[in-house]
């Protein structure tokens, strides 16, 4: 072979070999070691992950010690609508274990006959502020449910503001609250975060924490907070900037969620981005957006409660509840299409031009086109005798011709609160599994002349009519006038 002929063979052989390598370093060959190797290094080279803690002050709720128990012979309200004369239902290991018309109790369990006595799922209250506006009311010691420095305060968490030792807590259990929301005030367009709590004694508000209970947020329309912010010569001063101030804050909420959901997806993509700028309010408004805080708003008037649906839509959140809703009556259809609760007082209207239009039937007849409908307290004394509002509205209903049964009509205080607070599979009804949260009552619960006589948490007896040695005392009201009193 000529000599020229080798040097272009070779020069050849050589081009070749300098592209194969080429193509190996730009990772032309991708099942090759060199790409995976710098895969890898990208890997490395990425940030970790940052992540919003969705609860950075978690529950220490431990359940009290509980020991099984058999209760027999009673008149028992499931608080699913269904009643069972002559129940029974067993409590083991702080859950329902069983329910039904006659239960034999397992050699070596404790057994309390109910005769003439009913049993009920513990009343949940999805509107206090026990805690936040403690007893005594002293004014500027006491007074922690309002953040009055802005329309929209959605940074703020209404658990940062209760106090435990609240002697109304105990009173609260003495009527037979087993569970509570604990909202901020209606001052503001968004008030904050609500927390939902378990009564039981506890040193820190993390001591009633209801564990991984979602978190809500307190939004209020009407004349709350025009009139709060209008008297101070600043947004909202009416109706409707009331409704451009909610606007607005969701606007800013749907772009931090945008670069939240961007920043996600180019880690998931491997790139090493750079996470956004916290901002409290924000990751607030952002948790309802992704479905994770459910939204309870302090609404009167029917229009508005349109409005704020119409609002919800908009940009994309849920109205999980309203409260107050006088009236609610008006647009029960509308509700029970958009599946939004309604959670109510039985009487109480007149006290405000937007509360003057409401009717003693408002509850019943919410109840009768098919919505959520829940009795509510936003008192610490109505927290109290919450079986009587009950009471009072069934018997409306029936007077107006909308009749419930009693079994029906405690679900307004039991299961579909549990279910606007977002616990419905926890507790709100006596069903094996749940949790034991059951109040026994000396007699109809729907009597003014009834109280409850035990009262059971997680399974535990924490309270007990006949037992001074079970009846809460906190440590406030320790050498204080009316100590005890129930």
């Amino acid at each position: 072979m000529p000599s020229q002929t080798l040097k272009t063979t070779a020069l050849l052989a050589i081009v070749a070999l300098l592209a194969a390598l080429v193509a190996i370093e730009s990772g032309m060959f991708k099942g090759s070691d060199t790409a995976k190797s710098e895969d890898d290094d990208k890997t490395k080279d990425q940030k970790e992950l940052v992540v919003i803690d969705p609860n950075p002050f978690p529950s220490t709720y431990k359940a009290l010690p509980s020991a099984p128990v058999l209760i027999t012979n009673v008149t028992l309200l499931d608080g699913r609508g269904g009643r069972i004369d002559g129940g029974a239902l067993l409590m083991e290991g702080g859950k329902i274990k069983a329910v039904g018309a006659a239960l034999t109790a397992p050699e070596g369990i404790a057994t309390i006959d109910g005769t003439g006595k009913w049993l009920t799922p513990g009343i949940i209250d999805v509107h206090s502020h026990l805690g936040v506006y403690a007893q005594p009311q002293v004014r500027g010691a006491h007074e922690d449910g309002n953040e009055m420095s802005s329309p929209v305060t959605a940074n703020v968490w209404a658990e940062h503001s209760v106090w435990p030792q609240d002697p109304a807590f105990a009173t609260a259990l003495a009527g037979g609250v087993t569970a509570l929301q604990i909202l901020p005030g209606s001052a503001n367009l968004i008030g904050g975060r609500s927390v939902v709590l378990k009564n039981v004694p506890a040193r820190s508000m993390q001591g009633m924490k209801f564990p991984d209970a979602p978190y809500g947020l307190k939004m209020a329309c009407g004349e709350n907070p025009k009139r709060v912010y209008g008297s101070k010569g600043r947004a909202p001063g009416t109706r409707m900037g009331n409704v451009a101030g909610y606007r607005a804050a969701w606007i800013k909420a749907a772009g931090y969620k945008q670069k939240w959901d961007e920043y996600n997806k180019k880690f998931e993509a491997g790139e090493d981005a750079k996470a956004p700028t916290r901002d409290l309010e924000l990751d607030t408004l952002m948790g309802v957006l992704n479905g994770e805080i459910l939204v309870h708003m302090h609404c009167y008037r029917a229009d508005e409660m349109v409005v704020m649906l119409d609002v919800a839509k908009e940009f994309g959140y849920k109205i999980t509840a309203f409260h107050h809703a006088v009236e609610a009556y008006k647009i029960a259809d509308y509700l029970a299409e958009n599946d939004t609760c309604a959670a109510m007082w039985a009487d109480w209207w007149g006290f405000k031009m937007e509360a003057y239009d409401g009717i003693q039937e408002n509850i019943p007849f919410v109840a009768n086109a098919g919505a959520c409908t829940i009795v509510h307290s936003d008192s610490p004394s109505g927290i109290q005798r919450l079986n009587q509002e009950a009471a009072k509205a069934l018997a409306d209903g029936n007077k107006a011709g909308v009749n419930f049964t009693k079994a029906q009509a405690w679900t307004w205080l039991s299961f579909n609160p549990a279910k606007a607070i977002g616990v419905e599979e926890q507790t709100g009804s006596l069903e094996p599994g749940k949790n034991a949260d059951v109040v026994l009552w000396n007699g109809d619960p729907f009597s003014t002349y009834t109280r409850a006589e035990q009262v059971y948490v997680d399974g535990a007896l924490v309270f007990d009519l006949n037992d001074e040695a079970v009846q809460p005392i906190s440590d406030f009201e320790l050498g204080q006038p009316g100590e005890g009193d129930i």
